[in-house]
């Protein structure tokens, strides 16, 4: 090894291939031990071990830069040209990636603070662009000759199983903050218990919720909260019990225990309000004219320009507007159930006679007119043309789990449940310590 360090490494390598035919027939040859006493692949290990001893500076040189990247942040009032212009790109090729099919649908909604990367070439060409609206979904187009590919990546978060339980105070919202849930998951806790639970009107000091759900990791950061898995609400002593899943077509929706649809035909409630200004009452005093006059329906006291739901699928019978009901809706459900709102500010976009609509469908918006002393939704619900109080009238369900896929969904729920209540046992012991 001494030897071989005194030469510099091209002439090793010489001596290496000099050497290998030599090595060959030695390699060939039996050995009076009956073993090989060195092999090429030795040689050169040496060889390569005497230069790493050198430390001989063999780094390449330098490439030649062929591409660069420019990253461009978003600002307030930017228009794509405006970030093209800033990166130096022509409007030629900003044409062509606009061109390049439905993924650059994508760059039409750029938000302050989105980042776009330009991938550049040697003659200022863009070779790549790529745009992330969001940490799961990026946007890319690559050049191809004249003309760029777009193409949408999605990321899949870590979906991480957790639970969280509370007993209500004061509000559901204030207890589920406590319980470090959002707003946006506690709504949709309240969604899937909303035909059963007024959540305006039911909720009592005691109630509590148990729920089963989804939180999101990318990259070991924290995203946000999935979907609900499982729950169960406690209102005034009565326990609901909901599960997620999802049938053969891919919907997915929350059904009770034994299978029922945690939906119902119709919402209770189709307006989001502050407070009921007056109840259901056939021997009401009018406001007005004081005197005693049916009230057909319920008041639901709210700000105007607040959304009114259409409470379920059905046919629009009248749009119109009179004297006393202001601008007003009639929806037909079917032969049985007609849903009337009265006094709204302005109807829904597209709601006319004849529309049809579904479920949680916008069909106006809370306003006074006609004969109302504030704003609010005045709201009727008649079965066989005999209106009903819409509080208390029995509701209709919707489809339960199909036949088919029952067995399917008992061990899907029965799973789920099984785990809500061992993580509820689970507390329940930590707490008992």
């Amino acid at each position: 090894m001494d030897v071989l360090k005194r030469f510099p490494r091209s002439h090793l390598v010489l001596a290496t291939l000099v050497a290998m035919p030599l090595t060959s027939f030695l390699v060939a040859s039996p050995s009076p031990q009956g073993g090989d006493r060195f092999t090429t692949e030795l040689v050169l290990a040496e060889i390569d071990a005497g230069t790493h001893a050198l430390d001989l500076d063999t780094t390449d040189p330098e490439p030649s830069a062929t591409v660069r990247e420019h990253r461009e942040v978003v600002r307030s009032g930017d228009s794509l040209e405006r970030i093209f212009q800033r990166a130096s790109i022509s409007r030629q090729q900003l044409a062509a990636v606009m061109a390049s099919g439905p993924a650059a649908t994508g760059l039409k909604r750029i938000y302050p603070g989105n980042e776009l990367t330009f991938t550049i070439g040697p003659d200022e060409r863009l070779v790549r662009l790529a745009y992330a609206p969001n940490r799961l979904e990026s946007v890319v187009f690559d050049r191809n000759g004249d003309q760029f590919v777009g193409r949408t990546v999605h990321r899949e978060p870590e979906r991480v199983r957790s639970y969280r339980e509370g007993t209500i105070q004061q509000s559901l919202f204030l207890t589920s903050t406590q319980m470090g849930l959002d707003d946006d998951i506690t709504i949709r806790l309240a969604q899937i218990f909303q035909w059963d639970i007024d959540f305006v009107l039911d909720i009592r000091k005691g109630d509590s919720f148990h729920v089963l759900f989804e939180e999101l990791y990318l990259d070991d950061e924290f995203l946000g909260f999935g979907n609900i898995l499982a729950a169960e609400f406690i209102n005034q002593g009565k326990r609901y019990r909901a599960v997620r899943y999802t049938d053969a077509n891919g919907h997915a929706d929350f059904f009770a225990p034994n299978g029922d649809s945690m939906r119902k035909a119709f919402l209770r409630a189709p307006v989001d309000f502050t407070r009921i200004s007056s109840n259901f009452n056939m021997r009401r005093l009018h406001p007005l004219y004081k005197t005693t006059r049916p009230h057909r329906g319920i008041d639901y006291a709210a700000p105007s320009g607040t959304p009114v739901l259409a409470s379920g699928d059905g046919r629009v019978k009248i749009a119109s507007r009179n004297a006393s009901n202001g601008n007003f809706v009639v929806v037909q459900h079917g032969e049985q159930f007609q849903t009337k709102y009265l006094h709204l500010s302005k109807f829904g976009r597209g709601i006319r006679g004849g529309t049809r609509v579904r479920q949680g469908q916008i069909i106006g918006y809370v306003g006074a007119t006609g004969w109302a002393t504030g704003p609010h939704l005045h709201y009727e619900f008649l079965v066989g043309g005999v209106h009903k109080n819409p509080r208390t009238v029995p509701l209709p369900k919707a489809n339960p789990v199909p036949e088919g896929e029952r067995q399917r969904f008992d061990i899907e729920a029965s799973a789920l449940l099984a785990l809500l209540d061992d993580q509820r046992e689970d507390v329940q012991v930590a707490l008992n310590r």
